[in-house]
């Protein structure tokens, strides 16, 4: 029986998504709501959970970790801060990580979810606006994620991502009232989307090149510094299992900062470093990247 393929891409892509758009509208006035409840406590929290969301969770597991196993770690480290990656509300697990996955293996090609070829706008956050983005069933998604689709709590968490905010925001609202809210979720998811969608669209379109890759994949200095590192993004698909992304001394990769001191404390291990000098492995981006080739077991 042939494998399907998920049906990536803006012309697969039809109707507007109401759900998904609903929301980002409503996270959008919120967070332009929170400019008016000025509160040091409140700003310092949401910059708490933007660095706990975006580099611990995004950056450091969702993509370094889950998606190309850059690195091993214990089972309780991967869970934790797979909790962390769900608070930035960009999907659960398997989601991000088959998402990720079908982009290096199609970057910049018909079949990407997300590249500036078929436009700056889709590339940014029409993707996820329009048709299924993020929702395709689950089925599906399980053929790039036999990895995470084995582990009950990747699965779990993958249907259930969205609570943490919940809870999370249950907790400011207890702690700190509105203002609170408004910042530590509202402002500061929006915030957090953008950093990672300007990922998808400016560092294919605007930056320099290191390396000679297959896609338009451009090195970004502002977009490294909106998202701890990810912005170095020609580095990447030229290196993708690498768990350093900011390969030069000048190339500020805070994920990877992050990474190298949880490895000093010894919780983790193996991992894997790309050099400049290193040659392009077009194989990488032609192939999908399921980290097959690599023991992704973590330890218990």
């Amino acid at each position: 029986m042939a494998t399907q393929e998920l049906p990536f891409g803006r012309k697969y892509e039809s109707g507007v998504n109401w759900i998904t758009s609903i929301a980002m509208a409503v996270f959008h006035v919120g967070a332009v709501a929170a400019l008016f409840y000025i509160d040091a406590g409140a700003i310092l929290t949401a910059i708490i959970l933007w660095i706990m969301a975006g580099m611990l969770g995004i950056g450091m597991c969702y993509h370094r970790l889950l998606t190309h196993r850059g690195y091993k770690t214990y089972r309780w480290v991967e869970y934790f801060l797979t909790w962390c990656a769900t608070l930035a509300l960009e999907g659960g697990p398997m989601f991000w990580v088959a998402t990720h996955r079908v982009h290096h293996q199609k970057s910049d090609q018909e079949g990407d979810p997300h590249t500036p070829r078929e436009g700056p706008w889709w590339a940014h956050m029409g993707w996820i606006l329009m048709g299924k983005g993020l929702h395709h069933d689950a089925t599906l998604l399980r053929r790039y994620v036999p990895d995470l689709a084995r582990d009950p709590f990747h699965v779990w968490m993958s249907k259930w991502h969205w609570t943490t905010n919940v809870v999370v925001g249950l907790l400011l609202l207890a702690f700190g009232g509105i203002p609170y809210v408004l910042w530590g979720i509202f402002f500061r998811t929006t915030w957090g989307l953008h950093s990672t969608w300007l990922v998808n669209s400016a560092t294919h379109l605007w930056g320099s090149r290191r390396f000679a890759t297959r896609d338009d994949s451009k090195n970004s200095w502002w977009v490294a510094l909106l998202t701890f590192g990810e912005g170095w993004h020609n580095n990447h698909h030229a290196h993708p299992t690498s768990a350093r992304h900011g390969l030069a001394w000048y190339e500020v990769d805070f994920n990877w900062m992050a990474i190298s001191a949880l490895r000093a404390i010894g919780l983790v291990w193996d991992v894997k470093v790309a050099k400049i000098t290193q040659a392009v492995p077009h194989e990488e981006n032609a192939r999908l990247d399921l980290a097959g080739e690599a023991d992704h077991e973590a330890v218990a």
